[in-house]
């Protein structure tokens, strides 16, 4: 504040710039240079005047003791214009832009480039010359870019080149061209402007950069390219770290400078995802920092996983819990929707102070983010502003319960329970949600909140109707939102139709449990019953796993009989033979006519029984609740069965070979032995999918209603 009051109050001396308020501080510089000399604001703004003359018909600069004295008095003007910028920066600003090989204007436009991350508009290479411009922020230099002649064959014969041999790391053949023309180590060497730097650094190889950087001076090291990238932003976005600190050893203020689009390299690497990458950035800029980096980078760090950031920049700056982005949400708006909290470009940095949350989930990042954003919510806004933030543009409650995210709400719910009882515009819970979208985990809070559940599961939803003949709310009950058809996300979960029908029958008998008699009777605005708006909605799907289960058993039959056929043809036609005294097996007291006998018996069994497993299926009804257990369970023995009797003929068929090769090699039915498993092994990879569905379905499904963890808890549970 001192040197507010001594420097930038006084009307002797240029407004002081220490970093802040650029804009401010941009009007005020103006006005002052222009009250002391309106010649010195056109220098800055157009550029020097530089004493020239001619010789043999070409312009050239004039030697200082060729100066006339309107040669002195322009330059004189640029002096007095760069002195004033000197004078008004803060030692750090000093040392990042005090080039005396630059122009004031150059100077000016930099500082704005810095600032802003907008340089004044950049103007396309002329026909015949170098953009007199092309320096304002300081870019390379474009001499292989001109249009003359000369330019165009030294591009193709240098700049194509070397290009090549940065992006293969060849520094060997790149240093031979570099040694024709040494302007080719600071100057574009591609119409974007990009140096050689720029190009090894993307490139990522660190031996060509640490070579290259031997032959560069401090100034090359922050060239920026047409969008205003240094290299260092390249080497940022590649997640190179030594690529990344030997920049930094030439020039410590590199991550201050912005690069395309105004971004810092910090949020190239946020963008990128390179999670340490930022870390390192983050510590070296975070002093610097305005309020529209942090907002931005902040939720950059939502957006792009990195929670870890975040925690520390709300921590740091406790506003940013309600700020918004570009799209009025909050981060927890953001956060809500997250279907993957195991998505996030780093988990390994530890927090030096953890936040507990749900011991019932895992103590990932992401949850003690949401935690820490609502208590501070709660903690500096009233409940009804807090509940009021989080409800604009949306409210992230439904949004969270309908995409499923668990550990979410828990946060949420445990530190204010009162958001139980809200609802949204439907007049719909997050319980009504959870029914909707099939979430056992989020309608499981029923057995949580004991008693009060009777009130919540009695709420009516109320929504638009699209017929016309009928009134225009249509209201349901939370039965009725059980009986409607699951979203197709939530279907895909099990394959085929069959054990889609099985899953949505047991939500809507989880649900008609918990519902008040006089509910499960009642009718919708529609005139119609939850059991008769399950039968009209479930109608297509009751016809596809109908088709579904008569395919399936019409193939497994199929296969069943020719497996019958195959091992009854075995049991009379004996291998070895039959001795024609005693009309019996030849081999009929050896241990292996006794494997096959039993196998192939076995075998013709188990087939015979899944051939009437599956004629049953077919022969069945196919009424709603037949897919609830009884098809499920003849599809699971049927499979059984038939699986036995694939085993048991491979097994049949391996015992014949040593019935009949016994007394020759043992080569053959060694190797036939072995080569019986695999068709097995097949099978049960094959079938692994269907299994697991039919188990999901079937069982498994059940026990999600029984909760293993909650959604609210206390410290105590801790």
């Amino acid at each position: 504040m001192s040197n507010m009051k001594s420097e930038g109050q006084s009307i002797r001396k240029p407004p002081y710039f220490n970093g802040r308020k650029y804009d401010e501080w941009k009007e005020r510089m103006i006005i002052f240079i222009k009250s002391i000399d309106y010649n010195l604001w056109l220098v800055i703004k157009n550029g020097p005047t530089i004493p020239t003359k001619v010789v043999d018909n070409e312009e050239v600069q004039k030697n200082e003791d060729e100066y006339d004295e309107e040669d002195m008095k322009n330059l004189e003007l640029e002096a007095k214009a760069k002195n004033i910028l000197y004078c008004a920066l803060s030692p750090e600003f000093f040392e990042i832009f005090s080039d005396t090989s630059k122009s004031t204007k150059q100077i000016w436009d930099g500082l704005q480039r810095h600032m802003t991350g907008s340089p004044t508009p950049t103007r396309q290479l002329s026909d015949n010359t170098m953009d007199s411009d092309a320096g304002q922020f300081n870019a390379p230099d474009q001499y292989f870019l001109q249009a003359t002649k000369d330019s165009k064959k030294k591009f193709l014969k240098f700049c194509v080149p070397l290009h090549k041999y940065g992006l293969e790391g060849n520094w060997t053949e790149a240093k031979v061209i570099l040694d024709k023309d040494m302007r080719l180590k600071h100057s574009a060497i591609t119409s974007g402007w990009s140096t050689l730097l720029h190009v090894a650094a993307g490139a990522n190889h660190v031996h060509f950069v640490e070579e290259l950087l031997q032959v560069l001076s401090d100034e090359h090291i922050a060239l920026q390219d047409i969008k205003g990238n240094t290299a260092f932003c390249f080497a940022v976005a590649s997640g190179n770290m030594r690529i990344v600190e030997l920049l930094l050893k030439r020039n410590p203020h590199l991550p201050r400078i912005r690069g395309g689009g105004g971004h810092t390299p910090l949020k190239f690497a946020l963008m990128q995802g390179k999670c340490y990458m930022a870390q390192f950035l983050y510590d070296k800029t975070e002093q610097v920092f305005e309020d529209l980096d942090r907002r931005s980078l902040f939720f950059t760090c939502v957006e792009t996983g990195n929670y870890h950031m975040a925690l520390q920049m709300v921590r740091k700056w406790p506003n940013l819990a309600w700020e918004r982005d570009q799209n009025n949400d909050t981060a927890l708006h953001l956060l809500a929707l997250n279907k993957n909290p195991m998505d996030s470009c780093c988990h390994s940095p530890q927090l030096p102070n953890p936040i507990k949350i749900n011991p019932g989930m895992n103590q990932l990042v992401i949850f003690q983010l949401v935690k820490y954003l609502w208590k501070t919510m709660l903690r500096q806004k009233t409940l009804s502003e807090a509940i009021e933030i989080i409800s604009e543009p949306y409210q992230l409650l439904f949004d969270a319960a309908e995409v499923g995210n668990f550990g979410f709400l828990s946060e949420l719910i445990s530190a204010h329970p009162s958001l139980i009882w809200e609802v949204d515009n439907k007049d719909q819970s997050i319980i009504h949600t959870a029914v909707l979208f099939r979430h056992a985990s989020i309608f499981n809070l029923v057995h949580e909140i004991g008693s009060q559940k009777d009130l919540i599961v009695t709420y009516i939803v109320k929504e638009d109707n699209p017929s016309f003949s009928l009134p225009k709310i249509k209201n349901n009950n939370l039965l009725h939102l059980a009986a409607k058809l699951a979203p197709p996300d939530q279907l895909e979960l099990v394959s085929g139709a069959a054990l889609q029908m099985c899953l949505e029958i047991i939500w809507f008998e989880k649900v008609k449990k918990i519902m008040p008699p006089s509910y499960v009777i009642m009718k919708n605005s529609d005139g119609v019953t939850a059991q008769e708006l399950f039968t009209t909605e479930h109608e297509g799907l009751r016809k596809k796993g109908e088709e579904w289960m008569k395919r399936t058993a019409e193939f497994c039959i199929l296969i069943s009989t020719v497996i019958a056929t195959a091992v009854f043809s075995a049991a009379i036609n004996i291998p070895g033979g039959i001795e024609d005294e005693t009309k019996k097996p030849n081999y009929l007291n050896q241990t292996s006519f006794l494997v096959f006998a039993i196998s192939d018996g076995a075998a013709f069994i188990s087939s015979s029984t899944a051939i009437l497993i599956f004629l049953s299926i077919l022969m069945s009804r196919y009424a709603e609740y037949d897919f609830y257990k009884s098809l499920p369970l003849k599809l699971i023995f049927g499979l059984i069965t038939l699986f036995i009797s694939i085993a048991c003929m491979m097994v049949a068929f391996a015992s014949s070979f040593f019935i009949t090769y016994n007394y020759g090699s043992r080569v053959i039915p060694d190797s036939i032995a072995v080569l019986v498993c695999p068709p097995l092994l097949l099978y049960i990879a094959l079938q692994f999918s269907l299994w697991s569905d039919i188990i999901y379905s079937t069982f498994y499904c059940r026990t999600l209603f029984q909760p293993t963890k909650r959604m609210i808890y206390t410290i105590k549970d801790i």
